[in-house]
């Protein structure tokens, strides 16, 4: 057998000789059972599950839990800070900030007031320009 059908036989993607000449000397009746149970180990990966995503205006503190509680219900939240008070901010990106981390989820800027913070379950795709930049709050874009 070459090396190459050994790596095929290994990944499953060609039956070996002994199920081939097992399903040979069947009659087709039972060759189509056999058949339906070698393909019944097959799972779908697709999920018909959807991701949510909650976007919010925060203006106080007060409304930081409600967020979190977002992210531990393993929702995305994108939170814009264009119309919130500096101080407020920086609790409010505190607070998220340690819920994340528990949640062993991530932290990115998007812009100079907008943030996302995403549960371990959603990957968040930057390219490598926006990485670079220093963010308007201090904490360098891309989280952590």
């Amino acid at each position: 057998m070459s090396w190459f059908a050994k790596v095929w036989r290994w990944m499953g993607m060609e039956a070996d000789d002994e199920v081939r000449q097992e399903l040979l000397s069947l009659p087709s009746g039972q060759m189509e059972d056999a058949g339906r149970k070698i393909n019944s180990n097959i799972v779908s990966l697709h999920s018909n599950k959807s991701v949510k995503v909650v976007v919010c205006e925060p203006t106080s503190f007060e409304e930081a839990q409600a967020l979190a509680d977002h992210l531990k219900a393993r929702k995305q939240v994108i939170i814009n800070f264009e119309n919130t008070e500096p101080e407020v901010v920086r609790r409010i990106i505190d607070f998220i900030s340690g819920t994340t981390y528990a949640l062993e989820g991530s932290y990115h800027q998007l812009g100079k007031s907008i943030c996302v913070f995403a549960p371990s379950n959603v990957e968040v795709a930057r390219d490598h320009r926006t990485l670079m930049r220093k963010s308007h709050f201090g904490h360098q874009a891309g989280g952590e």
